[in-house]
């Protein structure tokens, strides 16, 4: 998953032990389950290999209907614990032969859902889960015609990760467990289902899509998009899929797609899930994008026309590898998936647009990292500066921050630059080779680390410091880029002296990083008149382009510049990434007048955001229904 760039705020506190209520007749006397990786389920004792989903999607109750059939390794257990939220389990039978038996749900933790106990016999192998989703299933995405592009058809999505794929399917929801699946999905007429699995280029007259996916997964990865979908080829094994009315965009933006996976192969060895599509979703998706397997899902703020924004896609893809290939064991080793992934994301630019390029990102992550450590230690929370989390008792989207992804990235920078780029390579891809498929943590990494990089080429490296300790240590590398460095003058220049921009310079003469950097070097404060003279300009508040309209209106807010607040409602009306979203509310909320306006736009916007997304702007304006 693209980074969030943002802090998360105070999460609700999971409980780790948990009464269960009986839901039915069952021989299950109470009992209290332990909470282990934020999952209930007893994966220890018995686990899910092959997971197979029968469901119906009804667009007018909001509604998925079906059965899940767990195929399980049971070492002889009366039980076996899945993880539920929000869910109505109707019945359910083990066996091929369907036998109903009994079983309870616990009590509901706001965080974690619930344990679903269910009764079976030492030798029970499959068992058949019947349910229906409800209002309260936060995974899905309910879009109405309105919210698409045609305005003609509904749209659905899910967003699984980190633990919500338990809200849309009742499931053992912890990703050391990695497992196959399948899956029968009948949609309305004229509408296709895609999920992270083998999937259909065109749609059927039946409404009714089957789907496989057989390399191991964890299940925060099962992922499914249903709506008025089309499909384009771009290379030898790729492709994108997007509502009809952009695909041209969208196929044009993405046109180096087939190029980013040859490069990421020719780096760290074969692409071993066949094909590699991007489906570009509506504008409530919550984050740039999601690395399901197969099929990454993209937020349509990429689509800027002139591709400056593709490292979101090359980041995807690197989980490939990094996260999807080889996984965090626990939310707690998440930065095992992010921070290799943003170095990997770098390694593919530099290779295809040049290190020019990839050193800018890089300045640009390094100036995020820098802001968010500094917060992170002000605020009291300079233990989550750790690679190394203990999500323990806390949300596990708490750890999704810039640690993870950039000071992870820093570190294995920093190793390169020890080791030697020839070295590190030849470690990274033996990392990769033997790690696949397979789940590791923090620990096990550093094991590796030091046999097969360390000690093999007699490197003394602060690697305890790196990951056990808050901040970032003094032994970083440094990038610089002296692109950043000019056009950084001119913000200088106009903010000390009111010296004017060249009349020869245009927002195209300049990529997205460079205009980051640009509105950073004014260190959130700039006279309104100086802002408004930039505008006629370049018209910032108004590029289209959400990285930097976000952070164009945040130094708005925070100067007093009035004129961007019609530009800013539309924005904040259409587009639901998180990402962007709460740097804006956030700005917005530290003042009475702008936070009364805040909430007035948010009233009528929150219905467009996906759950991961409102949630953290309710905590922010202190919002309730």
């Amino acid at each position: 998953m693209y980074r969030l760039l943002i802090l998360l705020f105070a999460s609700q506190l999971i409980t780790s032990c948990n009464s269960v209520e009986k839901q039915n007749e069952s021989p299950s006397t109470a009992m209290t389950i332990k909470v282990s990786d934020h999952s209930y389920s007893n994966v220890d004792e018995i686990n899910t290999t092959h997971l197979h989903l029968d469901i119906a999607v009804d667009f007018d109750k909001k509604e998925l209907t079906g059965v899940v059939r767990h195929t399980m390794n049971n070492t002889g257990v009366h039980r076996a614990i899945f993880d539920v939220y929000g869910l109505s389990i109707q019945k359910i039978t083990i066996g091929t032969d369907e036998k109903e038996t009994t079983y309870t749900i616990g009590e509901e933790s706001p965080t974690l859902g619930a344990p679903l106990i269910v009764d079976i016999e030492p030798t029970t192998t499959v068992v058949n889960i019947y349910y229906a989703t409800t209002d309260a299933s936060s995974a899905l995405d309910w879009l109405a015609p309105e919210l698409t592009l045609s305005k003609e058809h509904p749209f659905l999505y899910t967003q699984g990760q980190a633990i919500l794929t338990r809200t849309w399917i009742p499931t053992q929801d912890i990703p050391s467990n990695r497992i196959t699946y399948s899956a029968d999905v009948q949609v309305p007429n004229g509408l296709i289902a895609l999920m992270s699995a083998k999937n259909p280029t065109e749609k059927n007259d039946a409404g009714t899509y089957s789907f496989t996916m057989d390399q191991p997964i964890p299940c925060y990865l099962i992922a499914m998009a249903v709506g008025d979908i089309a499909y384009q080829k771009i290379g030898e094994n790729t492709g994108v899929y997007s509502e009809p009315a952009l695909l041209e965009e969208v196929a044009d933006e993405f046109a180096d797609l087939q190029k980013m996976v040859d490069a990421a192969e020719s780096l760290y060895g074969e692409y071993l899930w066949e094909t590699y599509d991007v489906i570009v979703l509506p504008y409530s998706f919550p984050f740039g994008g999601m690395e399901n397997p197969r099929l990454t899902f993209a937020t349509p703020t990429l689509i800027t026309g002139d591709r400056s924004l593709v490292s979101v896609i090359a980041h995807e893809l690197a989980h490939s590898w990094s996260g999807n290939l080889v996984t965090n064991a626990t939310w707690n080793d998440f930065w095992l998936n992010e921070g290799f992934t943003v170095y990997f994301e770098n390694r593919i630019m530099e290779k295809l647009y040049g290190k020019e390029v990839a050193d800018m990102l890089s300045v640009i992550e390094w100036q995020e990292l820098q802001a968010t450590t500094s917060e992170m230690i002000n605020n009291g929370q300079a233990h989550d500066t750790h690679l190394k989390l203990d999500l323990d008792d806390r949300n596990p989207d708490d750890g999704m921050t810039d640690i993870a992804y950039v000071k992870g990235a820093f570190f294995l920078k920093t190793l390169e630059a020890a080791a030697g780029r020839e070295n590190f390579d030849t470690f990274l891809k033996s990392y990769f080779d033997t790690y696949k498929f397979q789940t590791l943590t923090t620990e096990d990494f550093i094991s590796y680390l030091d046999k097969n990089l360390l000690n093999k080429f007699n490197i003394e490296f602060n690697t305890a410091e790196w990951i056990y300790e808050e901040g970032v240590p003094e032994n970083h590398i440094s990038i610089s880029s002296p692109r950043f460095e000019a056009i950084q003058q001119y913000a200088k220049q106009l903010k000390e002296n009111g010296t004017p921009i060249p009349n020869d310079i245009t927002r195209e003469n300049h990529i997205t990083q460079e205009w980051l950097a640009f509105i950073r070097n004014f260190e959130g404060q700039l006279d309104p008149e100086k802002m408004r003279s930039i505008d006629e300009q370049l018209n910032l508040k108004g590029s289209g382009n959400a990285e930097i309209m976000s952070e164009w209106f945040v130094l708005g807010i925070h100067s007093g510049y009035l004129d961007i607040r019609e530009d800013m409602e539309a924005f904040l009306k259409k587009v639901g990434r998180r990402k962007f979203l709460a740097p804006i509310y956030a700005a917005l909320a530290k003042t009475e007048d702008n936070k009364s306006w805040a909430l007035e736009i948010y009233e009528e916007a929150r219905s467009n955001y996906h759950a991961v997304s409102s949630g953290t702007i309710d905590e922010i304006l202190g919002y309730e229904e």
